[in-house]
């Protein structure tokens, strides 16, 4: 594989059943380039969109996770699981027969705006280097603390009854760090009959939605990149230089400049080539990745 690959990011629409490891292998066998990173990991079960960073944008994923997202999900109400979601295995059940959209909606009105949320034990989260999925499939305990997340939007679609049980759409956006699983887990909980996610799709990362997504499929024909410039510009506060600060910048050096935002900031030559992200630092902006 080369290592001179096109910079850009891809909207891929993630089919189900493929992790965003597998998404990435994909794509660089399609850019023919190592250089490829995803901004926040999209379980197997779920499908939509994920972004994925080619070439030189790969620098910039990290900056792109704080990005809100938006779901559509649906939460089957009456049974609680492992992993709260289809895959794990059914803990508890509970009648959900004399539940209507209207104790939903109730109770989903509590889990709107800032929230503590406990993450799912098979999340994707760190412990002591190991990820916390990983230890629960090897048979340990796993009790993740609660952090601080905020849900935008929360809103009750349609309900289909089956049996004792309740299933109800969703469409959520949420703050970076949401987990839809542990939505429904604490939605069904707050109803006193459990609750875990059936179906979960992405239908925007930030500013990237389903709409300029591309199925694995797609791309293999037209293997088309959102440009490193359209990315800064529709994902940053931007600044745009004179040809001295954009020399500067050339050689990673700070400027002497009052940034519009704290950062990062996407800093532009006067021929629009988008340079670098810097961040305020006391009274001068400094380079955060420099890409120019």
């Amino acid at each position: 594989m080369s290592d001179a690959a096109p910079a850009g990011l891809l909207v891929v629409d993630k089919p189900g059943g493929m992790t965003s490891h597998d998404v990435v292998a994909r794509v660089r066998r399609l850019a023919g380039t190592r250089k490829v990173g995803h901004a926040g990991t999209l379980d197997p079960m779920a499908t939509g969109v994920l972004v994925v960073g080619v070439g030189r944008a790969t620098r910039l994923l990290g900056h792109l996770v704080l990005a809100d997202k938006a779901y559509d999900a649906t939460v089957r109400l009456g049974a609680a699981t492992t992993t709260d979601d289809a895959e794990g295995e059914v803990l508890t059940t509970a009648s959900a027969s004399h539940l209507g959209l209207d104790d939903v909606e109730a109770a989903a009105a509590r889990f709107r705006g800032p929230i503590e949320q406990r993450p799912s034990s098979v999340s994707a989260i760190k412990i002591d280097g190991r990820r916390s999925y990983a230890r629960v499939r090897a048979g340990e305990q796993v009790d993740l603390p609660a952090r601080p997340v905020t849900i935008h939007e929360l809103r009750v679609g349609d309900a289909t009854r089956e049996n004792d049980l309740l299933d109800v759409d969703l469409a959520v956006r949420c703050s970076s760090g949401t987990y839809v699983r542990a939505l429904a887990r604490d939605l069904g909980e707050s109803l006193g009959v459990g609750g875990h996610l059936t179906a979960l799709r992405r239908t925007a990362v930030g500013p990237f939605g389903l709409e300029e997504s591309r199925t694995l499929e797609r791309l293999a024909d037209d293997f088309a990149l959102v440009g490193l410039a359209d990315v800064a510009r529709r994902c940053f506060p931007v600044l745009d230089l004179d040809e001295e600060q954009a020399r500067d910048v050339g050689y990673g050096r700070r400027l002497p400049v009052r940034l519009a935002a704290a950062g990062p900031v996407a800093v532009f030559a006067p021929d629009g080539r988008f340079l670098a992200l810097y961040e305020q630092r006391g009274e001068v902006a400094a380079p955060v990745a420099v890409l120019g």
